[in-house]
């Protein structure tokens, strides 16, 4: 009686785990088979990510951008390499239920993460279409000064007073930039008076060759000379010349060039009047 009662709860179990051993056995080539579907994919993964790097290397210079295309593209095969293995194991709910919750981890992550993904992304574009490069003199959100590097979260510049500026990529990429370094050229403009009793001609002539004759002006680019108003003690005028940035700065050009105008003039007579002002005396009335 009790081998018989021990036998009705022993069989059903016995039963159960022969099923389970036979289904294990079936089970075995999905097994092998999403290993090697696995194994496929990791090598897949290496190879496509070596050439993207590749690839990229040679089109940008931003090693952060390179490395995180190639690392994403790197994720991408691995992520549906393993989504195939699912998929040869039966577990088709299992992928349904990872992809639904990529996409709302990724919801998550870019509502959390706003302005630093904003970044990125501002960064990623600003390392393809490349309007801007390391060693450019550009002018943008109130700062001036020399891209010092251009990273995917930001931008370095140095401001030419011996401070670093770090600038968020996003402020770089949706505000306007000015890039003095562009064409590699720059206009300098230089504003000057001289006295009412002297000859304009000559002034216009002396100030004219005396721009003329600089070493680093653009070959391309003529040099203008506008007379602009009448001042209360001056007839005003203005030069403008363009330099070859990369043998002079604006700043230094200028100087270069005020020196040489005010000898000029100098050596020719020709004053450059100061500001005057007549007063009028009023003597006390007498009583």
């Amino acid at each position: 009686m009790i081998l018989l009662q021990i036998s009705r709860i022993v069989n059903p179990i016995t039963a159960k785990l022969d099923n389970w051993f036979d289904a294990s056995i079936r089970f075995v080539p999905n097994i092998i088979i999403a290993l090697l579907i696995l194994i496929f994919f990791k090598y897949l993964a290496d190879y496509v990510s070596k050439i993207v790097s590749r690839i990229l290397g040679r089109a940008s210079h931003n090693i952060a951008l390179v490395g995180l295309i190639s690392t994403i593209t790197k994720i991408a095969i691995m992520m549906t390499g393993v989504f195939f293995a699912l998929g040869t194991l039966g577990l088709e709910k299992t992928v349904a239920s990872l992809v639904a919750g990529a996409g709302v981890l990724a919801l998550a992550i870019g509502f959390a993460f706003q302005d630093l993904t904003a970044n990125f992304i501002s960064g990623a574009f600003i390392a393809i279409q490349r309007p801007i490069k390391v060693g450019d003199v550009i002018e943008t959100n109130g700062y001036t000064g020399r891209v010092k590097s251009i990273g995917l979260r930001s931008v370095k510049l140095d401001n030419f007073a011996g401070q670093q500026v770090e600038l968020p990529s996003k402020d770089i990429f949706q505000k306007p930039i000015v890039n003095f370094t562009y064409s590699g050229e720059r206009r300098v403009l230089l504003e000057c008076g001289v006295s009412y009793h002297d000859d304009l001609t000559l002034v216009e002539e002396l100030a004219t060759s005396v721009i003329k004759d600089f070493d680093f002006l653009s070959a391309i680019r003529p040099v203008e000379f506008n007379y602009t108003k009448f001042g209360d003690s001056s007839i005003d005028f203005q030069i403008l010349f363009w330099i070859d940035q990369v043998k002079i700065g604006p700043g230094t050009a200028k100087s270069v060039a005020i020196k040489a105008i005010k000898k000029a003039f100098d050596e020719n007579k020709i004053s450059i009047p100061y500001p005057t002002r007549t007063m009028e005396y009023v003597p006390p009335a007498k009583e």
